[in-house]
């Protein structure tokens, strides 16, 4: 028996607001990057480079970055708890770490590492990431504030359904900007709101700037409620003054927005004259409290020196809501149950790591500074790389993980980039791995002004691969250069 019927579920009838939304980071480019790889495998020598250099996305380990044995040591531990009860676990663990996975163990109910937890996450994970925020910023941080998440990016997907109803609702996000900002918010149904960077300053954030979108936003009838600030920068590396900071905080308590402070890359600065601080430490060193402001504050154990990205652990940091309104927040978050253990477990090592005297502390510290002092020497042989090229410019990455260089293309590649229906840069970024295995992300993908073209490279290659990076970065800028000549 035949049947005419079509399916149930075509694009057409799928929600739009999924058609709408585009994560870039992996995106066209990055698709095309793995089937390469899969030819690769079962073809060798097929392309004219035997490996696939994933420059796209932010995952350290992937690209060869070595755990911290700390870290790595007490999830051990606290996932095969009878391994504390072998006399040999002495000689293998180091004191610090038994102790640490112990005290962990204890705050667990059952001990069960494979059991749901209260859906904020554990409470006395809660509590050492609660003093770990205190230890950083000076100023009392509370467990009841914290939610841990699996990474930051369900911490943002929640703050979006809490402040979107309709696509009235509008969010202040920086530009460029992570794509996360973007697609959440196509997906719950609300406005970007664009504030644009200045690049000839860095990639300042201008106050004016944010104003001027804010009023132009509100005379459209968009009810704006809140504001993205990225710091450090994603793509763009920048690291905010604390003035400008203040800036931000009482420009967001003046016009009744929730300031929301996407703080991963806490741990990455590489610039001397700048040191991170948080939105909630500025806010409170203003003489503001929970009365005056909301601010959720996001960090994820993915980025730093560290690096977990598989492991999705993460928090949110929420002051400033009143008891009704937090308890709706509570509720969203218990529908997903709780974050995963070993996540959280994570979250509170990375917010509480070994302390002068400690055992591990020596080795720790090693490996910290060690990888910390390698980024920053790879974003500076890049940055200087890309300024070499013809018709590049590249800003300093102050922290983050990130370069997000112009690209200033002949008419002729930008003519050959709309007959192929690309944007300019994606096209650049489309060539650029079919020449040379490397894979960016077109600066389409975050957003930019106009007329300008860019692409996002992250500094993430093991040092001892950079030189050869470099080398066939150039090769191929000058090939395409030499192409598409005007």
């Amino acid at each position: 028996m035949s049947s005419t019927a079509t399916s149930p579920v075509t694009v057409e009838s799928i929600n739009p607001k999924i058609l709408k939304c585009q994560y870039a980071v992996r995106g066209e480019v990055v698709i095309h990057a793995q089937r390469l790889q899969q030819e690769l495998l079962t073809n060798p020598g097929s392309h004219p480079f035997d490996e696939i250099l994933y420059c796209n996305i932010g995952n350290p380990q992937s690209l060869g970055q070595k755990p911290i044995t700390f870290f790595r040591e007490v999830l051990a531990l606290c996932d095969h708890p009878s391994l504390l009860d072998k006399d040999e676990t002495h000689t293998l663990f180091s004191s610090d770490a038994i102790a640490r996975a112990r005290q962990i163990l204890g705050a667990i109910p059952g001990r069960a590492t494979g059991a749901y937890s209260h859906s904020q996450g554990i409470k006395g994970l809660r509590d050492a990431i609660a003093a770990g925020i205190t230890a950083r910023d000076g100023f009392t941080a509370n467990a009841d504030d914290i939610f841990l998440t699996d990474g930051a990016s369900p911490g943002v997907h929640m703050m979006m359904q809490l402040l979107i109803s309709s696509e009235k609702d509008g969010i202040l996000c920086p530009i460029p900007q992570y794509p996360l900002y973007s697609a959440s918010i196509a997906l719950h149904g609300g406005s970007l709101v664009p504030y644009y960077l200045e690049e000839a300053t860095g990639w300042g954030l201008e106050l004016s700037e944010v104003k001027k979108q804010l009023e132009d936003a509100r005379s459209k009838g968009i009810t704006v409620r809140a504001l993205v600030v990225i710091n450090p920068g994603n793509p763009t590396g920048q690291v905010l003054a604390e003035d400008n900071q203040r800036e931000i905080v009482e420009f967001c308590k003046n016009e009744g927005l929730v300031l929301l402070a996407d703080e991963v890359y806490q741990e990455n600065i590489y610039v001397e004259d700048k040191k991170f601080n948080s939105f909630k430490k500025v806010a409170r060193s203003m003489g503001y409290g929970e009365e005056d402001l909301p601010i959720v504050s996001f960090q994820s154990v993915s980025k730093g020196y560290y690096g977990e990205c598989g492991k999705r652990g993460g928090y949110m940091e929420i002051t400033g809501f009143n008891a009704a309104v937090r308890e709706q927040i509570y509720k969203v978050a218990s529908v997903n149950l709780c974050s995963n253990i070993t996540g959280q477990i994570l979250a509170s090592l990375v917010m509480n790591p070994p302390k002068p005297g400690d055992e591990s502390y020596e080795s720790y510290i090693k490996e910290k500074n060690g990888i910390l002092s390698s980024l920053a020497r790879r974003a500076k042989a890049l940055e200087d790389a890309f300024n070499s090229l013809e018709g590049v410019t590249c800003n300093k990455a102050e922290g983050a993980m990130y370069l997000f260089p112009q690209l200033s293309l002949p008419q002729k590649a930008i003519e050959a980039a709309k007959a192929a229906n690309k944007a300019a840069d994606a096209f650049y970024a489309g060539r650029l791995l079919e020449a040379t295995g490397i894979v960016v992300v077109p600066g389409t993908g975050f957003g930019q002004v106009p007329g300008t073209w860019h692409f996002r490279c992250t500094i993430l290659p093991q040092e001892d691969k950079i030189p050869a990076i470099i080398s066939r970065l150039k090769a191929f800028h000058e090939s395409f250069m030499k192409e598409f000549h005007d």
